[in-house]
């Protein structure tokens, strides 16, 4: 399927979760935002929100430092 990803068009597979793309791209779980068709999704529902084709994600990775 064809999503676009941070702006980009990319193919993943049929049937990945919020949480499967994550890990497929190296981002861990636990300090990212993510917005799916203009909408936050919580992190609670990364593990079971399917996405489908032609879905728009926006991924933010949320970086500590001083």
């Amino acid at each position: 399927m064809k999503i676009l990803l941070n702006g980009e068009d990319t193919e993943q597979s049929d049937g990945i979760t919020i949480a499967g793309l994550l890990t497929h791209l190296g981002i861990g779980l636990d300090r990212v935002a993510v917005e799916v068709n203009q909408a936050i999704v919580p992190k609670t529902k990364h593990e079971t929100h399917l996405l489908s084709d032609g879905d728009r994600i926006e991924i933010v990775h949320f970086v500590g430092g001083g």
